[in-house]
């Protein structure tokens, strides 16, 4: 493996919150770009909207403008903690003083080691970044919303998401915001109970599993102990070996993301043991650096790299790790990040 050079953040996405809380200071050019590309997004969709229709307006609505629907996470978390509807009362967001070396970071709550595996040549050439993630705890790995917001459409990039929770290490999540249906729970807390697809499901003991979505509940998942869930897919890997139907795979049957086939960017989440995760992102899209990889080949690598379990979630250019405050990959090639609604985190502060 060798060591990566941490891209720069990118502009964010055109879409965000109507009232985001204030960023970090470093965070305040990239957050003026979103504001500027928001609203050209909102006037090219205003001016679409004069010239075909009714029907633009609904798809104006449906990906462009927010829908909050909860304002305050923190808030909302805190309420659904006291009320003893979550699965554990232990808070999100605490950090803890760890040592970084390079591109590792140890802390008594987790030790990461993130390193890159380039494969190929020419325009087949591969490169990818692996996180090697041992907890202390399931609840170390946390997830959080762009802006402190639940709701649709609501979106920064990774970084400034990363930065606003004390992130040392965080991956785009599943792009939940794009779509109103799947189960979501974060931190132990339920915030969307429509099961539509395969899901993934981390537990407080440890263990993750992949489930389906539409023979369960939310509420019977919490009472599991489940801590955090995603919604994308597909399990690539399961019980050892390459999922089948891959080739088939579509996250979604409404407008919008249905396929997700050919050599794309990729982010997956590996289960090596309890407790014991991997955090991949594979860059794509900009041949010679890299062209991306199809799902069975995304699987592929999450059994050489020793993942019993693995699943894919949002990619192409959503595709990001962010480590220690900078970005480890090279989204698209261009080293712009794109705007997500959610990431998985996990908090610390360096020495």
């Amino acid at each position: 493996m060798t060591t990566p050079t941490p891209g720069p953040d990118g502009p964010p996405a055109p879409a965000g919150a109507p009232a985001p809380p204030s960023p970090p200071p470093s965070a305040g050019p990239p957050r003026a770009r979103r504001r500027r590309a928001r609203a050209g997004w909102l006037a090219g969709g205003l001016a679409l909207l004069l010239a075909t229709g009714g029907g633009s307006a609904w798809a104006l609505d449906r990906f462009v403008v927010d829908h909050v629907v909860v304002a305050d996470v923190d808030a909302y978390a805190a309420a659904q903690a006291a009320a003893g509807s979550t699965s554990t009362t232990t808070t999100s967001g605490t950090t803890t003083t760890g040592t970084v070396e390079g591109l590792t970071y140890t802390s008594d709550e987790a030790t990461i080691d993130i390193g890159t595996v380039t494969t190929g040549s020419g325009d087949e050439t591969v490169t990818y970044y692996v996180a090697d993630v041992v907890l202390s705890d399931a609840t170390v790995l946390q997830s959080a919303f762009a802006n402190d917001q639940f709701g649709t459409n609501i979106t920064q990039t990774t970084s400034q998401i990363a930065a606003a929770n004390g992130a040392v290490l965080a991956i785009n999540g599943d792009y939940y915001g794009f779509r109103d249906t799947g189960i979501v729970i974060r931190n132990g807390v339920v915030y969307r109970d429509e099961g539509a697809r395969q899901g993934l499901a981390f537990y407080l003991d440890g263990h993750v599993e992949v489930y389906d979505e539409t023979t369960t509940t939310a509420a019977e998942l919490v009472a599991a102990g489940a801590w955090n869930t995603l919604s994308f897919g597909p399990a690539v890997v399961e019980d050892g070996a390459v999922a089948e139907g891959l080739e088939d795979y579509e996250v979604d049957t409404n407008v919008g993301n249905h396929s997700i086939q050919g050599d794309q960017p990729r982010t997956l989440v590996g289960v090596v043991d309890d407790d014991h995760l991997l955090l991949v992102v594979v860059d794509g899209r900009s041949p010679g650096y890299s062209a991306g990889v199809t799902l069975t080949e995304a699987a592929q690598i999450m059994l050489d790299l020793g993942a019993t379990t693995a699943y894919n979630i949002d990619g192409g250019g959503s595709s990001t790790m962010v480590f220690d405050g900078a970005v480890v990959n090279d989204p698209l090639g261009r080293g712009e990040e794109r705007g997500t609604s959610d990431i998985l985190y996990i908090a610390g502060t360096t020495s």
